[in-house]
C-alpha cells in the first residue's frame, strides 16, 4: 500500500526535484521548457511526413491485397520459423521506419490483443530489432563514410535473428 502511494508521486516529485536543481544552478526554467517544447516541435515536423507517407503505404498494401498475398507466400516459411505471420508488416517496415514500425505494432496489437501470442511477438520485435536503413544513414552520415559495404547485410542478418529470437522466445515463455 505504501509502495502504491510511493509511486503515484513518483513523476511528480522527479519533476519537482529536477525543478529545484535548476533553480539552485540559475537556471531559467521557464525558457528551457519553452526552448524543448520548441525543439520538440521541430522534431514532429520533420518527421510526421515520412511517417504518414508510411503508414500511407502499408494501408494501401493492406487495402489491395498485397500484404495479404504476401502473408500468404511466406506463411508456410514462417509457420516453419514459428514466427506468427500476421507479424508480416511489421517484418517489412522495422528496419526501414521506428515510427512506421511502432503503428503497425500498436495495429497489430489493437486487431490480436496485446496479451496474445501475436501482440507479444510484435512487441518483443519492436524491442530486439533496429531500424537498420535509418540507422547506418544518420551513423554512418555523421561519420562522413559513403560505402556501407557489408553493413547493410549484416545488420538485416541481425534484424532476421531478432525476428526469429523474439518469436521464439515468447513460445517457450508463454
Amino acid at each position: 500500500m505504501v509502495l502504491t502511494k510511493f509511486s503515484d508521486y513518483l513523476i511528480p516529485l522527479l519533476l519537482a526535484g529536477a525543478a529545484l536543481y535548476a533553480l539552485c544552478r540559475r537556471v531559467d526554467v521557464f525558457s528551457a521548457l519553452t526552448t524543448g517544447a520548441g525543439e520538440g516541435l521541430s522534431v514532429v515536423l520533420r518527421i510526421l511526413p515520412p511517417l504518414v507517407a508510411l503508414l500511407t503505404a502499408v494501408y494501401m498494401l493492406r487495402a489491395s491485397g498485397a500484404l495479404e498475398l504476401l502473408t500468404e507466400l511466406l506463411t508456410p516459411v514462417l509457420t516453419f520459423l514459428g514466427i506468427p505471420p500476421e507479424t508480416v508488416g511489421l517484418l517489412l517496415i522495422r528496419p526501414v521506419s521506428g515510427s512506421g514500425a511502432l503503428a503497425v505494432g500498436s495495429d497489430i496489437m489493437q486487431t490480436y490483443g496485446p496479451d496474445s501470442t501475436i501482440g507479444r511477438t510484435a512487441a518483443v520485435m519492436l524491442g530486439s530489432t533496429e531500424t537498420t536503413f535509418y540507422t547506418v544513414a544518420v551513423y554512418y552520415g555523421a561519420a562522413g563514410i559513403h560505402r556501407t559495404r557489408h553493413t547493410i547485410p549484416a545488420a538485416l542478418a541481425a534484424d532476421i535473428a531478432g525476428f526469429l529470437a523474439a518469436a521464439w522466445t515468447v513460445r517457450w515463455m508463454f
